[in-house]
């Protein structure tokens, strides 16, 4: 986890390209949410994590990163592959297994969105949530800026 002066704390993890591991990246999102006191918005980040990661071990390439950071008024989501494919909103029927994750994340996020990376291939798929007025837990409000980077492995 990184914390940045002025009030930024972010958590970033390289995420192995596997399916099984979406699970563990879940646990690693709530446990940072938590650690964040942002337990009212957990259940969603997590759905929105789930689905992101999914396509992007489905449809994307290695390396994968996850990303979470959050100010006083705001939280992201973000996840980086390196594929080349593009993501797009279906509108599949109802007996459709599959193609509903992109509306999933635009229905639970304030906004949403795909930044496709310049000069090569890969996206990022991106996720952002209107906080209330919280005060920053007391971590964020320290100057000296403390870096922790995880691996889900």
């Amino acid at each position: 986890m990184i914390t940045i002066p002025g009030g930024v704390e972010v958590a970033t993890w390289e995420v192995p390209y596997n399916p099984a591991e979406v699970r563990a990246a879940r646990h690693k999102v709530r446990a940072t949410l938590t650690s964040w006191f942002l337990m009212d918005v957990a259940d969603d980040v997590e759905l929105v994590v789930a689905e992101t990661l999914a396509n992007a071990i489905s449809h994307g390439a290695p390396p994968i990163q996850l990303a979470l950071w959050r100010s006083a008024h705001e939280l992201w989501v973000r996840v980086t592959d390196h594929g080349g494919g593009r993501p797009r909103r279906l509108t599949p029927g109802p007996q459709a297994v599959h193609g509903r994750g992109l509306s999933i994340v635009a229905a639970l996020a304030t906004e949403s969105g795909v930044v496709f990376l310049a000069g090569r291939p890969g996206k990022v798929v991106w996720a952002r949530w209107a906080l209330p007025e919280v005060p920053l837990p007391r971590s964020a409000q320290d100057p000296e800026a403390r870096v922790r980077r995880g691996s889900l492995s």
